[in-house]
C-alpha cells in the first residue's frame, strides 16, 4: 500500500512540473498587446518565433496562455486535441474575430494531455 502512494505521489510531482520556455530576446509583452496581431507588432517576432518553435513544444496550455495571452482563437480537435491560434499581423478578422481571415498565423496544437506537440505557420487557420 505504502509503494502505491509513493508512486501516485511521485507521478503526482512529475506531472505537476512543466517545460519552461527559453524566451530571451522575444518581446511577450509587444506580443500580448497587440491582440490579434491588428496593430502588426507581431509581424516583427515571426523570424523569433519560427527560430526557436522547438523551444516552444512540450509546454503546456496553461502556461502558453500565461505567456502568449489568451489565443485569438481556441479550436477543439478529435482526440481531446486542441488547438489555440494567434494571428500574426492585421486582416478582416480585425473587425470581428469571427470574420473569415487569411491573414499569416500561429497555431499551437495540444495532445490530449494539454502539451504542444506541434507550432505552425500558415495563412488562415491550420
Amino acid at each position: 500500500m505504502l509503494r502505491i502512494c509513493a508512486s501516485f505521489l511521485l507521478l503526482g510531482m512529475m506531472l505537476s512540473c512543466t517545460k519552461q520556455p527559453d524566451l530571451a530576446g522575444f518581446d511577450l509583452e509587444k506580443f500580448v498587446q497587440d491582440e490579434a496581431g491588428c496593430q502588426d507588432m507581431r509581424k516583427e517576432q515571426v523570424a523569433w518565433l519560427k527560430a526557436h518553435k522547438e523551444n516552444l513544444k512540450g509546454v503546456s496550455s496553461n502556461d502558453i496562455e500565461d505567456l502568449f495571452g489568451k489565443p485569438d482563437i481556441q479550436q477543439l480537435a478529435d482526440r481531446n486535441q486542441e488547438y489555440y491560434i494567434y494571428f500574426l499581423e492585421k486582416g478582416p478578422h480585425c473587425e470581428k474575430i469571427t470574420n473569415p481571415s487569411q491573414s499569416y498565423s500561429m497555431a499551437f496544437r495540444f495532445s490530449a494531455i494539454g502539451l504542444a506537440t506541434e507550432i505552425t505557420f500558415q495563412n488562415g487557420l491550420p
